[in-house]
């Protein structure tokens, strides 16, 4: 046996030292890593179709020309974020907030501890202690008054629970701004190591003031690459009052009330979301799974327009619906998503408002909801005729409107249609625009992720 193992080794010896000395050899990194299927992802393979609207604006208007586009492979969600998917994002702001209040306020049994840490941390940043457990039913009286600071402050007279203000929800999100280093202005200049002497980046920062979050757009110098950073506020919590807002003359208070905390809607789309929301959410999923990974992924993202209707199209190059055929209902006469089939007829689809996801057959690629339910929001900025100007390689009309820009600038491509809107709006190639701001009940969201390799 011995003898076996001593000419092993020595057939190993030989091949590692079967490289020449002094020449270029790489560092012995090998390209045999796989990535893993991202969870409730299903894989998009790359390729080409005609991108554009198959058929002539429902309104008359002028649409897009039909272009013939490429598309890298990524990952999708196989359904749009659902409301027990979003708690998720909910909870965890919830809880840090819980946990930095509570060291803040000198309870350091909640915070990090590493060995040989000599220096006093600032509360501010300290790590937090995920492994603590959460102490909502504490009975000490200490935590329960710095708790108390965090609450509703009339729930006793109203006979509730005592629960999170929502208000109070808020996550600190960052970007870099690569449209302000991509300007002529602000080239690098690789030959002296720095930016132009008068290089400035245009970037937005938030800041909470008296309670109130405050946006504003500064023009910073270009020094560092940290100067390009832009930094958002957002309250996570979605919008329950937007079912009574977009449609007054409607009994819409169940919905308002319970939507997205009763357990009955937990694997229903999550809708209110601006797409400053799904923004964060995405940031935060990446965070998520980069922290519980030791080799981190590409970014979580929401897709681009191209993405999106590639996608939606299942490999079908000329595909009006993402089934495949022309109509929208299958041969045995029931429809194949929800939406509004005729004048007030909601129900005929079995469903009045929003449904469950996945209630009906998935496309080709294995996406449920491609078409109805509610619309998407897209990373794509809208421009009525961007197809004369974007790459026929990936292409993206994108433009990060700042927070001082007009809201012609924060219009934002959503695609899909919802359970409100007729058949026109679920063919693939139709896109209409929402503003980055504002949530509706009628749009939500999914993520993709870019794949790592060929």
């Amino acid at each position: 046996m011995k003898k076996y193992l001593t000419i092993v080794a020595l057939i190993f010896l030989f091949l590692a030292c079967n490289k020449p000395a002094g020449e270029l050899v790489g560092i012995g990194q090998k390209d045999t890593f796989t990535e893993a299927q991202p969870y409730g992802m299903v894989f998009i393979k790359r390729g080409s179709f005609m991108m554009g609207a198959n058929d002539q604006s429902a309104l008359g208007a002028i649409n897009d020309k039909s272009i013939n586009v490429s598309v890298d492979a990524y990952w999708m969600d196989e359904t749009e974020i659902t409301n027990d998917k979003y708690k998720q994002f909910v909870f965890w702001v919830r809880d840090s907030i819980v946990l930095r209040t509570l060291i803040v306020n000198g309870r350091d049994e909640f915070a990090m501890k590493f060995k040989n840490e000599t220096e006093e941390v600032d509360p501010q940043y300290a790590r937090l202690n995920w492994k603590a457990k959460m102490p909502y039913n504490s009975k000490d009286e200490e935590i329960r008054d710095i708790l108390n600071t965090l609450y509703y402050q009339d729930n006793n007279s109203m006979g509730f629970k005592k629960q999170i203000d929502p208000t109070k929800l808020r996550y600190s999100y960052s970007w870099i701004n690569y449209d302000q280093a991509a300007l002529p202005q602000n080239k690098y200049d690789v030959n002296t190591g720095a930016y132009p002497k008068n290089a400035v980046a245009r970037v937005d920062t938030s800041y909470v003031e008296n309670g109130v979050i405050k946006n504003i757009t500064i023009n910073r110098p270009l020094v560092t690459r940290k100067d390009l950073i832009s930094t958002r506020i957002v309250n996570v919590y979605p919008d329950t009052i937007m079912w009574l807002r977009d449609f007054q003359y409607s009994y819409n208070d169940p919905k308002m009330r319970m939507y997205f905390s009763h357990p009955g809607f937990a694997n229903y789309p999550v809708v209110g979301v601006t797409w400053e929301q799904a923004e964060a959410f995405c940031q935060w999923r990446t965070q998520l799974f980069n922290n519980a990974n030791r080799i981190g992924g590409q970014d979580y993202r929401l897709p681009t327009e191209a993405e999106w209707e590639y996608a939606a199209r299942g490999g079908r190059r000329m595909a009006l619906y993402p089934w495949g055929g022309n109509y929208v209902r299958d041969s045995k006469g029931c429809y194949l998503a929800n939406f509004k089939p005729m004048r007030g007829s909601y129900t005929d689809d079995e469903g009045a408002t929003t449904m469950k996801v996945a209630m009906f057959p998935p496309n080709d690629y294995g996406l449920f909801d491609m078409a109805g339910n509610v619309a998407e929001w897209t990373s794509s900025a809208y421009n009525s005729s961007s197809s004369t100007l974007v790459s026929d390689m990936n292409p993206t009309f994108q433009y990060n409107a700042k927070n001082s820009d007009s809201d012609v600038l924060k219009r934002k491509i959503i695609k899909g249609g919802s359970w409100k809107d007729i058949a026109y709006y679920l063919q693939c190639g139709v896109k209409t625009y929402e503003y980055q701001n504002e949530s509706r009940p009628y749009i939500g969201f999914r993520c993709v992720r870019s794949y790592n390799g060929e």
